[in-house]
C-alpha cells in the first residue's frame, strides 16, 4: 500500500527555508548541499507528488511532472496559466488536503506519495493523511526564515523507521503513530 511521506531538508534549528525562500549558506542552496544517493532513487520512484502551491509555484511544478508522476496541488485559488495550460499532469485541488492525498494515492499505482511543503505537511498531519516524515537534517543553524513544523495540531506522536548519519546530513525516517 502506498505511504504519503513527507521529505524535507531542514537545518538543526528547525528551519526549511530562509525569510527569502533561499536554502540559506553563500550559494542559497546550503540545506540541499549533500550527496543524495540512494534518496534520488526513493525520490524518483514515487508515483505523486503532492506540493503545497508556494513549493509547487517556486519550483515551476518542476516542469510539469515529477519524472513522469503527477504533481497535485491544494489551494483554493485557481492555477497560474502555466500550471493551467501546460501541465497536464499538474492538478490543482480545490477541495483540500485529504482529497489531493486520495486522488495521489489512486494515480501512484501502490507508489509512495512523496509529499512537499512545510504547510502541506503540516496540513496533512492536521487531516491524518499524513504515513511518514523524512527528514535531512543538516548540521547548520540558519537563525531565521520558514519552520518545518510552526504549527501543529496537537501532539503527534512518531516512530523511528530508519536513521541514517553522514558528514553532510543526518536522514531521519519516522511513521507517524495513529
Amino acid at each position: 500500500m502506498a505511504s504519503s511521506v513527507l521529505d524535507m531538508s531542514v537545518s538543526l534549528d528547525g528551519y526549511i527555508a530562509d525569510l527569502n525562500d533561499y536554502l540559506g549558506g553563500e550559494d542559497d542552496h546550503r540545506l540541499h548541499n549533500w550527496p543524495e544517493g540512494d534518496f534520488l532513487d526513493e525520490w524518483n520512484a514515487c508515483g505523486a507528488v503532492v506540493a503545497g502551491r508556494r513549493t509547487a509555484e517556486l519550483m515551476d511544478h518542476w516542469g510539469g511532472d515529477h519524472n513522469g508522476a503527477p504533481i497535485f496541488v491544494p489551494s483554493h485559488r485557481p492555477p497560474s496559466p502555466a500550471a493551467r495550460w501546460g501541465y497536464p499532469l499538474v492538478t490543482y485541488v480545490r477541495d483540500g488536503i485529504a482529497s489531493a492525498m486520495e486522488q495521489a494515492k489512486a494515480a501512484a499505482g501502490g507508489k509512495d506519495v512523496q509529499v512537499r511543503g512545510g504547510y502541506t505537511g503540516q496540513s496533512a498531519l492536521a487531516a491524518g493523511v499524513l504515513d511518514e516524515i523524512q527528514v535531512h537534517q543538516i548540521p547548520v543553524l540558519l537563525g531565521q526564515g520558514h519552520r518545518l513544523f510552526d504549527v501543529l495540531p496537537g501532539l503527534v506522536e512518531l516512530e523511528i523507521v530508519r536513521v541514517i548519519d553522514t558528514p553532510e546530513a543526518t536522514h531521519l525516517r519516522y511513521r507517524v503513530r495513529r
